[in-house]
């Protein structure tokens, strides 16, 4: 396996690229070790610059397939928080040991088991670089005063009430233009969305669902017609 990546050559990967989001939807037919693996791959064929892997054993994984930067979470649905992306230090020590070049916790707000501030020193022991997903401008505030190396638009619209369709290309402008460097992240279905990122200021895209989630994308074609205008009969 290569040696973890550090910030300077994460930096230089990431830059202007895409991530892709290898988490396919919990439970469903690719929700898989080797189809995560093989897609990761594919991804990393298709150009993108980075990947996105949800639990220790898939990233340990998909890093010794790929040569790109890794970043490493582990999902939990705890009793007692809202919190689900990387709650524990267990978690961040997993990942360490997995090989994660990049570490991403929820750094939102909210009552969490662990304050953000230790799991960032448990990134940073490890000599991992930190990321921290927020869900609006006082969390990516906060993460930047800690000093995380960056900071993501990950949870914009996922912290209560119905979630947007779209994605939060205003939360990473604010973002971009406090210097920081940004992962715009969140409903980036289409190149356009993408795009329109970087042009925001993104210091980089993942996009997930579009890619990974065969089911998702599928439903957004499914409705689309559903919801078209009938065809014309057939003649006769």
């Amino acid at each position: 396996m290569r040696p973890r990546l550090a910030l300077m050559q994460v930096e230089a990967a990431l830059r202007g690229g895409l991530v892709v989001s290898c988490q396919p939807v919990e439970g469903g037919p690719l929700d898989d070790d080797e189809v995560v693996c093989r897609l990761a791959r594919a991804a990393v064929d298709g150009g993108a610059a980075g990947l996105r892997v949800a639990g220790a054993s898939r990233v340990r994984r998909v890093r010794g397939a790929v040569e790109v930067p890794v970043i490493g979470i582990v999902k939990r649905d705890l009793r007692d928080s809202a919190v689900r992306i990387t709650p524990h230090l267990q978690d961040v020590q997993d990942l360490l040991d997995a090989g994660a070049d990049v570490i991403a916790v929820d750094a939102t707000q909210r009552a969490r088991p662990v304050p953000v501030q230790a799991l960032l020193a448990a990134i940073r022991g490890g000599g991992a670089v930190a990321m921290a997903d927020a869900s609006c401008l006082e969390d990516a505030r906060a993460a930047q005063a800690l000093g995380f190396d960056i900071v993501g638009s990950t949870l914009s619209g996922y912290t209560g009430g119905p979630v947007p369709v779209h994605p939060d290309v205003e939360l990473v402008r604010l973002l971009a233009g406090l210097g920081m460097r940004v992962m715009a992240e969140g409903r980036f279905n289409t190149p356009a969305q993408a795009a329109a990122a970087l042009q925001a200021g993104a210091w980089a895209v993942t996009v997930g669902s579009a890619l990974t989630r065969l089911e998702h994308a599928t439903r957004w074609f499914c409705d689309a017609l559903a919801g078209a205008a009938p065809p014309a009969a057939s003649p006769r």
